[in-house]
């Protein structure tokens, strides 16, 4: 409450992805420094295929950290070399025993699951490389028993041979891995757009959300990564633009910010940035212009129907 008594809105659950040069536990004070009431994270270079083991002391001092700070709650991001359906039967050892690895990291800090491209098939189709990552996710569960760190599959823009790109892909995931439960979904505004949601308009909006209910569910989404788009609708390329720069707008970034069923929902950016850090001040300001007053959402801002 306001010292007038009147209820303050609720603070945005917004942050982006914070680099952990120099220790894991600077990502709070960066994160703090620009605003972030959530964030991401690496845990581990990520760009190769093994990163240096996290000793105690890194643990102690990333969750003493987390302890002092608002950021809450906090997520990874898998390495990009992981592919849970590769065709090589070496690069899928090494795919499965990287990911089970960031399982282990992101337990061994407690953050909420690890985010992770659900991989490629190239060219063994679509069913085929879907049923593959089903039984790496399998493997990589029976290896870390009793998580508590989520398992988060991000759609992507169906870029090459890349799965993910319809909600359809997840369901079937989902429907042949064993501790589905362990699994959520993190959607990428960016990656719906270039896959061909096209969420630009509040019709589109409730399209896309309903057939996400409908074939996952929405108790299983965790995390939105907020990212406009260099690319048209429907491209299939996964190219990160400035909020309301690119080929999205502002529109669909206004339900977001107001569409009451993502206010617990961790928002978080991966578009551009410097050193500095200033644009994603700039995209957070942009974010929040957006935002009505509490308590209105999306779904209570149509126009009338004439």
């Amino acid at each position: 409450m306001t010292k007038s008594g009147k209820r303050s809105a609720p603070v945005p659950l917004l942050g982006a992805h914070m680099s952990v040069s120099g220790g894991i536990q600077t990502a709070y004070e960066r994160g703090e420094s620009i605003g972030c009431t959530t964030m991401q994270v690496f845990t581990k270079n990520s760009n190769q295929w093994n990163g240096k083991p996290l000793e105690a002391e890194d643990v102690r001092a990333f969750r003493s950290a987390a302890a002092k700070s608002r950021i809450v709650p906090v997520v990874a991001h898998a390495a990009y070399l992981i592919n849970l359906c590769a065709v090589s039967p070496a690069i899928l050892a090494r795919s499965r025993a990287a990911f089970i690895d960031e399982l282990r990291r992101a337990e061994a800090l407690g953050l909420l699951g690890v985010i992770f491209h659900p991989g490629s098939h190239m060219g063994a189709g679509e069913e085929a490389g879907i049923r593959l990552i089903a039984e790496s996710l399998n493997i990589a569960h029976e290896q870390t028993p009793d998580f508590s760190t989520l398992t988060i599959v991000e759609t992507t823009a169906g870029q090459g041979s890349a799965l993910g790109y319809r909600f359809e892909h997840l369901r079937s995931l989902f429907g042949l891995v064993m501790e589905s439960g362990r699994c959520a979904v993190c959607i990428d505004t960016c990656h719906l757009f270039a896959a061909g949601y096209d969420i630009r308009t509040p019709e589109g909006w409730e399209q896309t959300l309903r057939q996400f209910d409908e074939l996952i569910g929405m108790p299983r989404l965790a995390v939105v990564h907020v990212n406009d788009s260099k690319r048209e609708l429907g491209s299939r390329v996964d190219r990160h633009e400035h909020i309301g720069k690119g080929a999205l707008g502002s529109d669909c970034f206004r339900f977001l910010m107001n569409d009451d069923r993502f206010a617990s929902i961790p928002k978080i950016l991966e578009t551009p940035k410097s050193e500095d850090m200033h644009e994603d001040v700039m995209n957070f300001r942009k974010l929040k212009s957006l935002l009505r007053r509490p308590g209105i959402s999306v779904r209570e801002t149509r126009p009338p129907r004439s």
